[in-house]
C-alpha cells in the first residue's frame, strides 16, 4: 500500500520540481519584469491614441466625466493618461529649464522631493510648522508629486475617495516615471496665475525669456506663484509677489542650494517685467 503511494508520488514531485526550476530560470533571467508597473505601460501604446484633454486644473477645460472603469485604466496605463493631457509643442525638456528654477521649486513646494517615494509625513510637518511661523500657507504640505497628479487628473472635491485616489495616483506616478520626469512634468503643466499654463507661457509672459534665460531672481518669484496663482502674480500685487519671491530665496538658503548672500542680491535685483499689467 506504502508503495503504491509512493509511487503515485513521484510523478507529482517530479513536476514541483519542474516547476521550481521553470520560476528560478524565469527569475534568474529577468522574467520577473513582467511584474514591475513600468512593463504594463508599453502595452498601453497598442491602445487607440486618446484626444488631448486639457489638466483637470484648468480653469478653460470642461472636465472629465470619469467612471470606474476610466479611474482602473488611468492606473494600469498611467503613462497614456499623463500623455492625454500634455501639449507637446510648449513642453520644455528639464535640461532647458535653470538648475536655479528647479532648486526653488523643490526648496519652497518639497523639500525632500528626492528622497520620499510620493507621499511626505515628515514633510507634512515641516510645512505645518513653516506655515505657523509664517502666520499663513508659505509652504504646501503635498508633495511635487501629489501637485501633479491632482493638477492633471482630479477635481478639487474635497472628500475621502479624492484624497485616496490622489494618494494612490502619486505612488503610481513614482512608480512609472524618474524623479526628473515627474519634475519635468509638473512645471510644464502647473498654473502660473494671469493665464499661463506651463513653464514655458509663464517665462514668457512674465518676463519675455524663454526658460533657460531666466536668473534667480525671476526662477524664485516664478517658483513662488503656483502656491496662490491669483494672489502672487506680479501681474495681480507685485509687492505680494516679491514677498513670496524672498520667501523662496530664503527657502533656498535653508536648503543649502544658495548663499545668503546670493539671496541677498537676488532680493535687491530689479525685475522687468513683460506688461505693466496682464
Amino acid at each position: 500500500m506504502k508503495k503504491n503511494s509512493r509511487r503515485r508520488l513521484r510523478p507529482l514531485r517530479f513536476l514541483i520540481f519542474l516547476l521550481v526550476v521553470f520560476f528560478l530560470t524565469f527569475s534568474l533571467s529577468g522574467g520577473l519584469n513582467i511584474f514591475l508597473p513600468r512593463t504594463w505601460q508599453g502595452i498601453g501604446d497598442f491602445l487607440p491614441k486618446p484626444a488631448y484633454v486639457p489638466p483637470a486644473g484648468r480653469s478653460d477645460g470642461d472636465g472629465e466625466a470619469v467612471t470606474t472603469c476610466d479611474r482602473l485604466e488611468r492606473l494600469i496605463f498611467l503613462r497614456r493618461a499623463v500623455n492625454a493631457h500634455i501639449q507637446k509643442d510648449s513642453y520644455v525638456p528639464i535640461q532647458k529649464m535653470p538648475p536655479d528654477l528647479l532648486h526653488a521649486v523643490i526648496a519652497v513646494e518639497d523639500r525632500r522631493f528626492y528622497e520620499h517615494h510620493g507621499i511626505d509625513p515628515e514633510g507634512i510637518l515641516r510645512a505645518s510648522l513653516v506655515n505657523l511661523q509664517y502666520g499663513s500657507i508659505e509652504e504646501g504640505a503635498s508633495t511635487i508629486t501629489q501637485q501633479l497628479v491632482k493638477n492633471l487628473f482630479l477635481s478639487h472635491e474635497q472628500t475621502f475617495g479624492r484624497k485616496a485616489e490622489e494618494l494612490l495616483l502619486a505612488l503610481d506616478m513614482e512608480a512609472n516615471y524618474s524623479k526628473d520626469e515627474i519634475l519635468e512634468l509638473y512645471l510644464n503643466t502647473i498654473y502660473y496665475g494671469s493665464g499661463y499654463y506651463g513653464i514655458a507661457a509663464a517665462a514668457d509672459g512674465y518676463f519675455g525669456k524663454a526658460p533657460q534665460d531666466i536668473a534667480l531672481p525671476e526662477s524664485a518669484m516664478l517658483a513662488g506663484i503656483p502656491n496662490a496663482p491669483s494672489v502672487y502674480s506680479p501681474y495681480e500685487d507685485f509687492l505680494m509677489a516679491k514677498k513670496r519671491q524672498f520667501i523662496v530665496l530664503d527657502a533656498m538658503v535653508a536648503a543649502g542650494y544658495i548663499s545668503e548672500d546670493l539671496a541677498e542680491d537676488a532680493k535687491i535685483k530689479p525685475l522687468k517685467l513683460a506688461h505693466t499689467k496682464k
